[in-house]
């Protein structure tokens, strides 16, 4: 089974390629996903032991605890230690599911690849990409995001440059959904021999 790493810089439209994935029928680990489900689970008691009074009702308040970390290198590393082992395992349990069922490919959406040295973890890495200007549009339209807090991100993140420089495919999602999916299915059809009906047009 081929091991697919989907990564990009924020508002690069990495949920949407991996929607597309998905609709193309290769299963897809969203890291973020997980982290809700952790943050409602296993990773809840943990992180209000390292962080008190950032849970509600046995349930990380990501607004509190965002509070707390953002801005904070040392909290932010504290928190990332308890939270990447728990991922990389819900990760690898969603591997071992999938190997099982014979899939030919399989996709970890990993928003931080390159920055976490997770490129060992998989053999291929599809990167997002899109202009600047586009990024920045995008970004800044959603809910509570500032230009300050956007540079802030930007600042902690592999520029996108050099992120396409070290990926195996680029997926340009600049344009409408149907060019995007149409990569995304030449990069199926790459990667296991088998042509989609997105990779056919």
């Amino acid at each position: 089974m081929i091991v697919l790493g989907l990564t990009g810089s924020i508002g690069m439209g990495k949920s949407t390629a991996g929607k597309m994935f998905r609709e193309a029928g290769v299963a897809v680990h969203d890291s973020d996903e997980a982290v809700h489900r952790l943050y409602a689970g296993a990773a809840a008691p943990l992180v209000e032991a390292a962080f008190p009074g950032t849970t509600v009702d046995g349930v990380v308040d990501r607004a509190a605890l965002g509070k707390l970390v953002f801005g904070d290198p040392v909290a932010l590393k504290k928190l990332e230690a308890i939270v990447h082992p728990l991922v990389r395992a819900d990760a690898d349990e969603f591997l071992a599911r999938q190997r099982a069922a014979g899939a030919r490919l399989a996709v970890l959406d990993i928003p931080l690849l390159f920055e976490t040295g997770g490129r060992d973890r998989v053999d291929k890495v599809a990167v997002v990409s899109a202009p600047a200007e586009v990024q920045r549009e995008r970004v800044l339209a959603r809910p509570g995001m500032t230009a300050e807090r956007f540079e802030a991100i930007l600042a902690k993140q592999v520029p996108d440059a050099e992120k396409r420089r070290l990926a195996d495919y680029v997926i340009d999602t600049r344009r409408d959904f149907d060019v995007t999916r149409a990569r995304i299915g030449e990069i199926i059809a790459d990667l296991t021999g088998e042509k989609t009906a997105a990779s056919d047009g």
